[in-house]
């Protein structure tokens, strides 16, 4: 007779908002179409460099929408966290490309420095400030849901680039059709491209400590540890490990010795709830008694763990 798999459940935090990704996803992709359509026709290279910065922000947000569909399958027996780091190897992936965009826009920024291209400023300025509306849009839609995903923060970065892509493109096409300067154009690229490496580090330092399992930026390992040893009870703490499994998700494991056998229960409560004012809501905790407490399988004293043989321990999901 075959026993029953074992039941694998997760408390999973509010997934990536879908619905606001695919509505940025398609007006995103439908100003690109637009604006590629009025760079040929103004013959604008800037427009249709800035079309083609659009389609790569509509290959990331389509990256962001698919991995934020397949983080909400349920987990399984052989992935038992589910699928939600691909939230976090999406946000990596987003990153890295704006630090490439970045790159490409001050590139070609250098070079047409020396040899500024003729632009239409009239459809350039007509096209720079639809642009600049749609992802004023775009950024509304997103705003708020992007502070507790990673993932959208990476799709919300990408459309900020864009509003302030729109916002140096209007101001530019203002100075070209008022000067007829046109340096203007790839000047305001460098300077945008600046902000947008800002926000690029900030998604890659944050999306690398979750895959390294680094504790998370506003936990001090100090202070859980000294929440613990507060407990009535404990008598040293040692083994601990804080980490973000996703956005939203912090996980906690450690052992505590609590040298009372009777007040493992109480003590483990008590160390739950101290560390669910911190936001560690997913707890595995180790409970062993030290020298000579409770009995093993063998009647004896169990000095690792002060019980059975497997010891007394908390799994909070």
């Amino acid at each position: 007779m075959t026993a029953p798999a074992p039941c694998v459940h997760v408390d999973r935090p509010a997934g990536a908002p879908l619905g606001r990704l695919r509505l940025v996803f398609l007006l995103t992709f439908a100003f690109m179409i637009v604006e590629a359509v009025g760079g040929w026709l103004s013959g604008s290279l800037a427009l249709l460099a800035d079309a083609g910065h659009m389609l790569t922000d509509v290959g990331a947000l389509g990256l962001a929408l698919l991995t934020a569909w397949i983080a909400r399958r349920p987990a399984d027996q052989t992935k038992t966290y589910g699928y939600l780091r691909w939230e976090i190897l999406a946000a990596l992936v987003n990153g890295a490309v704006l630090f490439g965009i970045a790159g490409l826009v001050v590139y070609e920024a250098i070079q047409r420095l020396g040899n500024p291209p003729p632009i239409q400023g009239g459809l350039f300025f007509a096209v720079a400030l639809a642009g600049l509306v749609v992802n004023a849009v775009s950024l509304a839609i997103l705003h708020g849901s992007h502070r507790d995903h990673l993932n959208t923060r990476g799709a919300y970065l990408h459309i900020l680039g864009d509003l302030l892509g729109s916002v140096g493109a209007v101001l530019a096409a203002v100075i070209i059709l008022a000067t007829g300067w046109t340096p203007v154009d790839p000047i305001m690229s460098i300077v945008l491209s600046l902000l947008i490496l800002v926000g690029a580090w900030r998604l890659v330092r944050e999306s690398t400590d979750i895959l390294l399992e680094a504790v998370p930026g506003h936990i001090a390992l100090g202070e859980v540890e000294c929440r613990m040893r507060s407990v009535r009870g404990v008598a040293a703490v040692h083994d601990l490990h804080v980490w973000t499994v996703t956005s939203g998700m912090v996980a906690m494991s450690g052992h505590a010795v609590v040298p009372e056998l009777a007040t493992h229960p109480e003590v483990l409560g008590e160390i739950r709830d101290r560390l669910a004012e911190l936001g560690i809501r997913h707890v595995t905790l180790q409970l062993e008694c030290g020298e000579g407490c409770g009995e093993g399988a063998d009647g004896k004293a169990d000095r690792r763990t002060g019980g059975p043989a497997d010891g007394h321990s908390g799994h909070r999901h």
